[in-house]
Parts: C-alpha cells; structure tokens; sequence
C-alpha cells in the first residue's frame, strides 16, 4: 500500500466533564430545552426545494437558539440498567450544520466529529455531569487554519450553552485550545 492511500494522524483530545451542579433529571431537562431537536421536516422541506443557503442559516437560527441542536439522543443508562449497572447516562450527537460547512468545505473529513459528542451522566459519588471532547481538540488534528478557529468557535459556543444552563464554568475552560 502506498502512502497516497493511507494516513495516519495521532492528536490528543480533551475532554471537558464538569460537575452541573443540578440533579441529573432537572439538568438533561434543561439541556434539551436549550438544545432542541433538528427540525427534520423543515430539513427534508428545504432540501427538496433547493434552497439557497442564506434560507438554511435563517432556520438553523431559528431551530438553534443558543447555536446548538440535537440529532440524536439516547437514554443509555435506562439500558444500561437492563444489565443491572446502576447510574443515569444521556447521550448526544448535538451540532449545528451550518457551523459544520464552514469546515467541511475544507476536509469533508471532519464529520467524524461533527455533530458533537456529548453526555450527561451521574459519576461514582451521584454526581450530574456535561462530559463532551473539547471541539478545538477534535478539530486541531485536520491541521488546517480555517477548521481549527471553528473549533475554538465551537469551545467558546459550548461554554456559553453551559452558561445559559446555569452551570459553573471552570475558568480553565477560558484558558483557550490546548495546543497539540
């Protein structure tokens, strides 16, 4: 196999997992207030009639308030506990395309990180917990200016959906991306 055909790219990711300072049911509550489901409807309606982008970042707006949206949510700790492990988990692919396009115009690549990853969960001591990869982390590995400042967009878009929810952000979250 030739070079042409294969790379490889080891990069360290971060991830964030931070007390909310909430019970695990109030805060998966207010998270999926905040970040509602993609309007798929409207989705399939404004693919089959082509419309032009400034029609798709007006309604992405509208169906992402505070930047984010979910496309997919899981109850894992309800499953989980078929198998007798205890503990309550959610989990998220959250996102917002027209962030996303912004870097895939670059590396279409870079939807093996996009939507974001994300959970809400109860740690060993019954701790709520907001565990996500630091998106600049994730997107650092494409080595490529323009998808990395997205991704330090998208450190600053998710701190500030962690402020909306009332959770105190650590200042080290302010520190900036970690450098790889």
């Amino acid at each position: 196999m030739s070079d042409q055909t294969f790379t490889s790219v080891p990069h360290q990711v971060v991830r964030w997992s931070i007390d909310t300072g909430a019970f695990f049911a109030d805060f998966r509550a207010r998270y999926e207030a905040a970040v509602p489901v993609l309007d798929t409807k409207r989705m399939e309606r404004l693919r089959a009639d082509r419309a032009d982008w400034d029609t798709v970042l007006r309604a992405a707006v509208e169906n992402a308030p505070h930047g984010f949206m979910r496309f997919w949510s899981a109850d894992v700790g309800g499953t989980m506990q078929l198998a007798g492990d205890a503990g309550d988990c959610s989990a998220y692919l959250m996102g917002n395309h027209t962030i996303a396009e912004r870097m895939y115009r670059h590396d279409p690549a870079v939807m093996l990180y996009a939507p974001l990853r994300a959970a809400i969960h109860r740690d060993e001591l019954g701790i709520t917990r907001f565990s996500i990869d630091q998106p600049s982390t994730r997107f650092a590995s494409f080595d490529t200016p323009e998808i990395t400042a997205v991704g330090e967009e998208l450190d600053r878009k998710v701190i500030h959906l962690l402020q909306v929810l009332d959770v105190p952000v650590p200042d080290t979250l302010f520190a900036g991306p970690v450098s790889q």
